[in-house]
């Protein structure tokens, strides 16, 4: 999700029900299916049947629904703690 959010960033995230409607552009906390060892934050580009089809703010970094389908939502990201606090953008910086 760089660079909106970074490594090491600490996020305030607010637990979702189970297919709960996400607005897209929101950035999650969420899980795939296919690999449910792995816990994301994505951007909610749309919602599909099962889930939410999610994608990252770096179009390079594939690690989100184009390889591993749709995503389960876990959460809703509230605010960006630390290093940098403050709420995060609705929509993907823009990058040349």
């Amino acid at each position: 999700m760089s660079p909106t959010v970074r490594h090491g960033d600490r996020l305030l995230v607010r637990r979702v029900r189970p297919g709960a409607a996400v607005a897209p552009g929101s950035v999650v906390l969420a899980r795939f299916p296919a690999r449910p060892d792995l816990l994301v934050v994505k951007r909610v580009h749309h919602a599909v049947e099962g889930g939410h089809w999610v994608l990252g703010d770096n179009p390079l970094v594939t690690d989100d629904s184009r390889a591993f389908g749709t995503a389960v939502v876990v959460g809703c990201v509230v605010v960006r703690l630390r290093p940098r606090p403050g709420r995060l953008p609705r929509r993907p910086p823009v990058t040349p």
